[in-house]
């Protein structure tokens, strides 16, 4: 197998596709990726090489893909995140790679065309050579976070696990304490109530393996679940070892889960609407 992911956002189409007609025709993204690993059967290297910041060049460019495929009408998503094939989907078993592309093309200039908003050196979408999803501005917002201090990323954390319905929410700031970060409460329906600890990595690359087994060494005995928090990615290893059978849970917040948490939220971020104005000529007319 090769140690370099190879693939174009075009040749993860047909791959897309045969992943989610194995999955019954819907899938969230993590189930198409995983699915697609083993149709392509990637090494763990290429699936953990880094396209830039905590994502993957697997998972930015089947992004890439799954745009390419909603705009041909073969697959469609939810505001939860789950795709799901359409009826044309269903009837396919594959595509043409290059008449995919040459129709999302030819989609994209009609479109700006019929909204007049075509600049003068703007890039079209045939000139593009990155893929279509913007992850630009988690880029940036991760960056952001990574040139704070330690201390500031703690208390962030904490402020966002609060945010997210947390209660006694505290940064032990201890050393040697196994990578413990500190420690909180969530109540499910008000009547449940877990003990979690958290872990908070500042991280360039990615988490392995090791940290998780590390940090459920530390916290055994001593809470419920534990969520590590980092400004990077985790491995595929990392994130079976963090569900593994028989171990305790512990769940896994990436840098891109991070920052659009932080969005949701409003913490740091804003989000700003632009104002279009649309001349009704025919209105005018009617005078």
């Amino acid at each position: 197998m090769d140690k370099h992911f190879k693939y174009k956002h075009d040749d993860l189409f047909n791959p897309t596709l045969k992943a989610i007609k194995q999955l019954g025709g819907s899938g969230a993204t993590s189930e198409i990726e995983e699915q697609v690993i083993g149709i392509l059967n990637l090494s763990d290297d290429a699936i953990n090489e880094i396209h830039r910041e905590s994502t993957t060049k697997l998972t930015y460019r089947l992004a890439w893909a799954r745009n390419y495929l909603k705009r041909y009408g073969l697959i469609e998503n939810s505001s939860r995140g789950v795709w799901a094939l359409t009826e044309a989907g269903q009837k396919i078993e594959s595509v043409d790679q290059e008449l995919v592309k040459k129709f999302v093309v030819k989609k994209d200039r009609e479109q700006r065309l019929n909204k007049q908003k075509i600049e003068k050196g703007e890039p079209s979408l045939e000139d593009k050579t990155d893929e279509i999803e913007d992850f630009g501005w988690q880029d940036k917002l991760i960056q952001t976070m990574k040139k704070i201090h330690p201390d500031q990323f703690e208390r962030l954390c904490q402020r966002l696990l609060r945010e997210l319905g947390f209660v006694n929410v505290e940064v032990t700031g201890r050393t040697n304490d196994g990578g413990i970060d500190g420690k909180g409460i969530i109540k499910l329906g008000g009547v449940l109530s877990y003990h979690v600890v958290f872990q908070a990595k500042r991280y360039k690359g990615s988490v392995s393996s090791s940290v998780i087994r590390d940090f459920r060494g530390a916290m055994s005995g001593r809470a419920d679940k534990g969520l590590i928090m980092t400004t990077g990615s985790f491995t595929r290893e990392a994130k079976k070892e963090s569900i593994r059978d028989g171990a305790t849970p512990i769940d896994l917040i990436d840098g891109n889960e991070f920052a659009e948490r932080l969005k949701e939220l409003n913490l740091g971020v804003s989000v700003e609407m632009v104002e279009e104005v649309k001349i009704k000529t025919d209105w005018f007319k009617n005078l």
